[in-house]
């Protein structure tokens, strides 16, 4: 199996920004990036938290994060009624950034 961020440093944060945004991103994770921030700001060129940084690198509009869990809690309830059981956020996360930030 193959690293998915393996040359795509960007890409962990994208997920990590997908995962914050689903509410599905655990405490050490965050904690981890919130720890690397100054580093983020210094790779970049940005400013801000690390959410802010992916925000800004990637264009978003204001409000993306609501519209990531629009997506995933309209979806889930789909899936579940459909499958009988609650999406794997960690599944979602890479679909929805595959499908919608091509890499």
């Amino acid at each position: 199996m193959t690293d998915r961020y393996a040359g795509k440093p960007f890409l962990k944060l994208l997920d990590s920004y997908v995962l914050d945004a689903i509410g599905a991103l655990d405490p050490a994770s965050d904690a981890s990036l919130t720890a690397m921030e100054s580093r983020f700001r210094e790779i970049f060129g940005a400013s801000g938290d690390w959410r802010t940084i992916v925000a800004e690198r990637m264009q978003f509009p204001k409000g993306m994060a609501g519209a990531i869990r629009e997506v995933w809690e309209k979806g889930s309830a789909k899936f579940v009624a459909a499958q009988g059981h609650q999406p794997d956020p960690h599944e979602f996360t890479r679909t929805f950034v595959d499908t919608n930030f091509p890499h």
